[in-house]
């Protein structure tokens, strides 16, 4: 939007100075037209994804969108059909479900679920109203490796419980800081929602090692091909027990599906960045998934979209591991956090450092303040000679 803005502000200029608008009012029209059209043109793709995909969200999730439109209820089912309920349910969708960030950007979120707190999606298209910047970014793909070539993709995140339901989900009913019994009997009885840490993916070829570059989590794994997966997507993990575990036929055979869309799904415990602190190393689990998006969404690539949606379930069933595994997975990590440990031990001894040189300081000046002239002299004068001293002994010291 930035360059039409600048087309049209030295449209206007131009005019104002030469008095000649009808030789720059086509440029504006030109201007606003390809606005217009790109704006549209996005809006009718995403109307058409939430059309596919929609349906498969609403299915898993109980509120989808932020307007928190939620899955056909029993009697609405019982009293309307099925057919009818969910039909009601997509015209819903279709207008609501999206939030648009920006021309190309539009995300959606979807919670209440067992065992995923919530999901995000991100839908990033094309500059449409803006040819000359995508124009722009197409040479510059061209010319320069630092510069991505432009895609349409989707990035859908989700946030495992990890058995912490009872601090995220708030209370219903009871008293301040308490739950009613029957809640809390349900929780109770309730099988965990947690798994073991690592870090795993499947990940296409062409993008492995940009997130191995980009990614902190994904350069703890090492690669391995697996003679089941196309030849080019390959395992990025912590533990060949791990893949055996999660490398499971339904999701080969979605990725197979899913084809050149397919760019990778990971499940992680560790941060994007490396850490720089010990809050920073805290494990935090969640789920990715990013799919390039077709030229009019032609295909759709559902399989493993359904997959990656129902995996939080597998992995609460699946992903509980031998203390063996689980010591070489831990290792690493411990590793980086007796560093941090270390680094934070050192900052906390310079700083007390720092303050006890200060404080020895004011309490010097207090002390020079309080002397006579000849007094403050002979101070100095045994100051600088205890410094000699201390000087002369390090030099013994090192010899």
């Amino acid at each position: 939007m930035s360059i039409f803005s600048t087309i049209l502000s030295a449209a206007s200029k131009i005019a104002n100075e030469t008095g000649q608008e009808i030789f720059v009012l086509p440029f504006i029209l030109i201007a606003l037209l390809a606005h217009w059209w790109g704006t549209k043109a996005n809006r009718r793709i995403i109307k058409r994804w939430v059309e596919i995909y929609g349906p498969v969200l609403q299915g898993e999730y109980a509120v989808l969108g932020f307007k928190s439109h939620k899955s056909p209820s029993v009697e609405e089912v019982e009293e309307d059909g099925l057919l009818k309920a969910m039909m009601a349910q997509n015209s819903l969708l279709s207008d609501d479900i999206m939030q648009e960030k920006s021309g190309q950007e539009y995300i959606t979120y979807a919670t209440g679920r067992q065992n995923v707190a919530f999901t995000d999606i991100k839908i990033s298209l094309f500059k449409r109203y803006n040819p000359f910047s995508l124009l722009f970014e197409y040479l510059g793909s061209t010319l320069l490796e630092s510069i991505s070539t432009p895609v349409e993709r989707m990035e859908v995140t989700s946030y495992p419980f990890d058995g912490k339901e009872t601090e995220i989900v708030p209370n219903r009913g009871g008293n301040q800081g308490q739950e009613p019994t029957e809640q809390q009997q349900q929780r109770k009885s309730s099988p965990s929602s947690s798994y073991d840490d690592f870090v795993w993916a499947v990940v296409h070829k062409d993008g492995m090692q940009h997130l191995r570059d980009d990614r902190y989590d994904i350069s703890l794994t090492s690669t391995k091909d697996h003679p089941k997966l196309p030849g080019w997507a390959t395992v990025m993990s912590e533990s060949a027990e791990v893949t055996e575990a999660l490398l499971t036929p339904e999701l080969i055979e979605a990725v197979k599906e899913a084809g050149d869309l397919f760019e990778h799904l990971i499940i992680t415990d560790q941060p994007l960045d490396q850490p720089k602190k010990l809050s920073d190393a805290v494990p935090q689990k969640r789920l990715y998934l990013s799919l390039r998006l077709p030229s009019g969404l032609s295909k759709a690539p559902l399989q493993i979209f359904k997959y990656f949606l129902r995996l939080p379930d597998q992995l609460v069933e699946k992903a509980h591991f031998r203390p063996e595994v689980l010591r070489k997975v831990r290792q690493p990590r411990e590793e980086r956090i007796n560093k941090l440990k270390k680094a934070e031990e050192g900052e906390k001894a310079d700083e007390r450092a720092s303050k006890r040189e200060k404080e020895k300081k004011e309490k010097r000046d207090v002390t020079l303040r309080g002397l006579t002239a000849d007094d403050q002299r002979r101070y100095l004068e045994r100051e600088r000679e205890r410094e000699i001293r201390k000087g002369m002994k390090k030099m013994t010291h090192r010899a």
